[in-house]
Formats: structure tokens, sequence, C-alpha cells
């Protein structure tokens, strides 16, 4: 049995950290539990963050929106900051798994968990989100592109916790789009998925593209040749399937129980074919 340790405040995390350097260290343990009853962790201790109050909770400072990490997913998900400067992360979380999971779940875990499938990943990585690391010595400041640096891997120090998730705001993008493909239509982990941010004027001309897919490599896959690809062209099928061509060449899946590595391949250019859609059947509004 482990010990399991309930700090109220920051400051009573740090001493069981120093006392076990080898601590887990969880908020809603959606992921952490299911690990420990599949005996796939073990850990001598837990030190459980959800009464940490400074952890959580959003706030507007001016050009960018800070989210604490011990967040619940359900409180980011109607945040009407959130709301209103980031559909596409909405859209996201809106779709991870089921309403239970998303109460329990936060915004910290489902990034530390660092599943190439997590959903929050690609619209982070398009809204070019930074992660704030603290320690009982010192508070950095990362991207989260070098902060995730594969399947269940974080740049996290001992001592150190992840306490919240930095996302500069994104006037200008009139397209929010976050799609996953899974095996279900409900609760199902993605077998592939694309987040994307696109300024497109009224003549339907690209001016600015973001994308991101996730599940199709060790960690969320941007691909900067497909963003270059489609500026200064008109948003059209012609335009999306070539872009579509360019990603499913640089996407490096892998074959496992859910999907091949070919299928996530294909599904990656066709996520992307979807946004012609979308723009066709609302050209005025975010999707």
């Amino acid at each position: 049995m482990s010990d399991v340790h309930l700090p109220r405040h920051l400051k009573d995390v740090w001493p069981l950290l120093l006392n076990d350097p080898r601590a887990a260290v969880y908020a809603g343990g959606t992921d952490l539990l299911a690990k420990v009853r599949s005996a796939d962790a073990r850990p001598r201790s837990l030190v459980c963050l959800e009464r940490v109050e400074e952890l959580k909770g959003v706030r507007d400072d001016g050009e960018e929106v800070y989210i604490g990490a011990g967040t619940a997913l359900e409180h980011v998900l109607h945040n009407p900051i959130i709301e209103k400067q980031f559909p596409v992360l909405v859209q996201a979380i809106r779709v991870l798994a089921s309403p239970a999971v998303r109460h329990m779940g936060t915004i910290g875990g489902n990034i530390v968990t660092a599943s190439p499938a997590g959903d929050t990943l690609p619209p982070l990585h398009v809204l070019d989100a930074d992660v704030v690391v603290r320690s009982a010595k010192e508070t950095r400041r990362a991207s989260l592109a070098s902060f995730i640096r594969g399947p269940g891997k974080v740049d996290l120090g001992s001592g150190e916790i992840l306490a919240a998730v930095v996302v500069k705001k994104t006037a200008g993008f009139n397209i929010h789009h976050y799609e996953k493909v899974g095996k279900r239509k409900a609760q199902a982990c993605a077998v592939a998925s694309m987040a994307a941010i696109v300024d497109v004027s009224e003549d339907r001309v690209i001016r600015r593209a973001r994308f991101a897919w996730g599940s199709v490599g060790p960690t969320v896959i941007v691909v900067p040749e497909v963003e270059r690809a489609v500026l200064g062209r008109t948003l059209s099928m012609e335009t999306l399937r070539e872009a579509a061509c360019i990603a499913e060449s640089a996407v490096s899946p892998i074959d496992d129980l859910r999907a091949s590595a070919s299928y996530r391949r294909r599904l990656a250019g066709a996520l992307l074919l979807r946004l012609c859609a979308l723009q066709a059947n609302n050209p005025s509004q975010e999707h």
C-alpha cells in the first residue's frame, strides 16, 4: 500500500518531494490510478495536488492566458475566457473521454501523461503554448514542444511539478478546428487527430495557418512544409490535396491494436481535407 499525501499549499509539496524524489505526483489521477490497478505502476508514495488551489484557475494576463495545471478539464471547457480565445481547445476537450473523466482529470495531467493521443496536445501546439514548471527553488518556462520529449516522457526534473500552461492569444484566425478519428464515436482514444487554426480572407485566400497531428508519431507532429504550402493560396480542395500529400509523407505512425500505420497516414491527409467542407458550409464562422 502506498502512502498518500494531500498537501493544501505549494509550500507543503516541496518537503514531500524532497523526502521521496520517486513519489508519484498527480491531481485527478485518471491516468495514474489506471496504471496502478493494472500493475503498470507501483509508486512507494503518492502526492495528490487536487487540494492545492494555487494550481487551479484561468487568468487573462492581457496578451496571454494562464491556466493552472490543476484545473479540471470540465472547468477549462466551460470557462468564458477559453471559449472566446481558444475554440480549438474547447473542441478538443469536448470530445476527451467522458464527462466523469473531464470532471476529475486536469489539463496538467493530460499534458504530463504525454500520450501521442492526448486530445489537448495538438490544440496547444497550434496555439504555441508554453508550460510553467516549478520547484522549491525556481520557476521556469518552456515551450510545450520542448517539454514533451516522447511518449510518456516530459522535461520534469527531481522535485519539479508542472504548475501551469500559458497560451498566447491568437487574434485573426477565423477557422478553429479539432477533429479525431476513433474506433467509436464516443469516449474513444484517437487513432488520428488534427488541430488547425487558419486565417482566411473574404475571398478565401489563406493568410496564416497552423496544423498539428496527434496519434501519428511518438509526439504531436507539426509539419511546417504543410503550412508553407497553403499560404497565399485559395482554400480549396486542390490546395488541401497537395498539402495532404505532404502531411502523409511527413508523419511517422505505428501499427498497433487500434489501427495500422498506413491507415493513420491516410487519415492525416484526410483530416486536412475536412477544412474545405467546413469553410464551404460556414464561411463566416469559427469551427
